[in-house]
């Protein structure tokens, strides 16, 4: 699809228009924004969407030339890239599970950890740090303006074909804004079409809502409330402890709610990829986790029967849109 198609598709008008069962589970809640929001700082144009895609897909943005950020944010993995902990450079694992990119143009607060507060900050993270892409951006920039491919796309999206870091952010940035997921089955069914989810789906959105309370960390139409939480996982990483004091004992083992949008298959899930099937996902909620001083107060243990376990995970394979008609770009020549 055109780079043009694209961000037009992307910037659809995404109206629903539900009616309301009843008065505690609410269609409506769920319902897709009208449009994809960017900052009066950083516009979306085409022409920083196109140039933010090549340098998206450009394994030259990496010191060996061996990743891009399409590494471990791939379309053929839902934007991740289906690993339990990702490759970094010269092939050191990382210690942490890569998260979808999709949907983040309405991210407040970006990272497992949530150290970025901007697409845009967040953009130069996994180039500079050393077991990811281990690049300097002073050198990157270097290196971007002796491809004479880069030249003409930095000067269709600024006016001049000067070259900084603000600018590949800021383009990375955009470019990531424009993945959003396609309407889902679940969304038609939000829409007033009944007949768009079984009815063991229907049963499956009730258990979210009500018995497993998912719906208390996983709100809004990106099923997430954007906040951390400690969810009682076997594991030392402190997660958001480490960026904030250590005093706020609710945020040591905390980590950002993922999405549940376009769930992978078969895993892996949580910030550690410790688990690879959703049935063992619910049944780690059920069980309620590790307890310790940071638990989250949401995490309450409860008991599913096998039919409403059954019912929940049909009604979580109703978020998925499938894969966006994302196809990598021909990068710049040099």
């Amino acid at each position: 699809m055109k780079i043009r198609s694209l961000v037009m598709l992307a910037c659809t008008v995404f109206s629903v228009h539900a009616s309301l069962a009843d008065d505690t589970i609410k269609r409506s809640d769920y319902q897709r924004p009208e449009a994809i929001p960017a900052p009066a700082s950083n516009p979306l144009t085409i022409e920083k969407t196109t140039l933010g895609k090549a340098l998206f897909f450009d394994p030259r943005l990496s010191r060996e030339k061996g990743m891009s950020c399409a590494t471990c944010h791939s379309p053929d993995h839902r934007w991740s890239d289906g690993r339990v902990v990702p490759l970094g450079s010269e092939d050191l694992e990382q210690p942490r599970r890569s998260p979808t990119v999709m949907n983040s143009a309405w991210l407040k607060v970006l990272m497992w950890d949530g150290r970025a507060n901007s697409l845009e900050a967040q953009a130069v993270l996994p180039i500079t740090t050393p077991h990811e892409m281990n690049y300097n951006m002073k050198e990157l920039v270097q290196r971007l303006g002796e491809i004479k491919g880069y030249q003409p796309l930095f000067e269709d999206a600024y006016g001049d074909a000067d070259i900084t870091t603000q600018r590949i952010a800021m383009a990375l940035a955009t470019f990531q804004r424009t993945l959003v997921s396609n309407i889902s089955s679940f969304d038609r069914w939000v829409e007033g079409d009944e007949q768009a989810i079984s009815s063991s789906a229907q049963r499956g959105f009730e258990v979210f809502n009500g018995k497993a309370q998912c719906a208390a960390c996983h709100k809004s139409w990106r099923f997430t409330d954007d906040s951390f939480h400690d969810i009682g996982l076997d594991s030392s990483d402190l997660g958001r402890g480490k960026v904030i004091p250590v005093e706020v004992t609710i945020m040591q083992h905390a980590f950002k709610t993922p999405t549940l949008r376009d769930l992978p298959e078969n895993g892996p899930f949580m910030h550690d990829g410790s688990m690879s099937d959703l049935e063992e996902v619910v049944k780690h909620y059920e069980e309620g986790g590790i307890q310790r001083a940071s638990l989250s107060k949401e995490m309450k243990p409860f008991e599913l029967s096998d039919q409403q376990r059954a019912d929940l995970i049909a009604f979580l394979k109703t978020l998925d849109g499938g894969p966006l008609a994302i196809e990598p770009p021909v990068l710049p020549k040099e």
